[in-house]
């Protein structure tokens, strides 16, 4: 497992499958074209972008062009870093028939193949983060935002607090708040909502 300071964007959960088992960061799914239209998801890659940076790693066929285009021209260059994997055809042991291009996409081509694309890309050369005191779902529980009464509310009210998006999964609210807030201003902030849930409270 390759620790890595960028997140990285791919376009469909199969694609994270993939590269979880290989890298350790952050890795959004675009949801294919549903990017184009997703203005939460856009917000919280622009944001990661301006914190850490991103690595795009799209299918090598015309929608995954598309798709690199359409992200990588709405954000400053700087930000950005492209992984490109090579044209291989074939067909994903899952699909019953190949894709339209014939092309292997990146949850298809083999871990090595996906490897030599960021080391190409440059992103295994970076220094990872250094460790921390990671927020937990433990925490989550604890401070009252999952598995107790009233702990929907008080999650939509973290998440407005961290302005991310409220269709986020607990695992995928975890690595937002690992990603952008240490765990001391994460727990300033969730006994600030204490707070003032209590003073709401007649």
């Amino acid at each position: 497992m390759i620790r890595i300071k960028p997140a990285v964007i791919v376009e469909g959960k199969y694609d994270k499958i993939k590269l979880s088992s290989l890298l350790d960061t952050l890795i959004i799914e675009t949801d294919g074209f549903a990017i184009f239209k997703d203005a939460e998801k856009q917000k919280l890659i622009r944001r990661l972008a301006q914190t850490r940076g991103i690595l795009i790693l799209t299918d090598s066929d015309s929608a995954g062009f598309k798709i690199r285009s359409f992200i990588g021209g709405s954000l400053p260059p700087e930000q950005v870093r492209h992984a490109y994997i090579p044209d291989i055809l074939g067909k994903e042991r899952r699909k019953a028939e190949p894709s339209k291009e014939g092309k292997l996409g990146v949850e298809g081509v083999p871990s090595a193949v996906l490897l030599c694309a960021l080391e190409r890309a440059g992103v295994l050369c970076d220094e990872a983060p250094q460790p921390r005191r990671q927020i937990t779902h433990a925490d989550l529980y604890a401070d009252g935002f999952s598995g107790t009464k009233g702990s929907k509310a008080r999650l939509a009210a973290l998440l407005r607090a961290f302005d991310l998006p409220e269709r986020l999964s607990k695992n995928a609210l975890l690595r937002a708040l690992n990603t952008f807030v240490d765990y001391d201003e994460y727990r300033r902030v969730a006994q600030s909502l204490q707070i003032h849930e209590t003073e709401d409270t007649p």
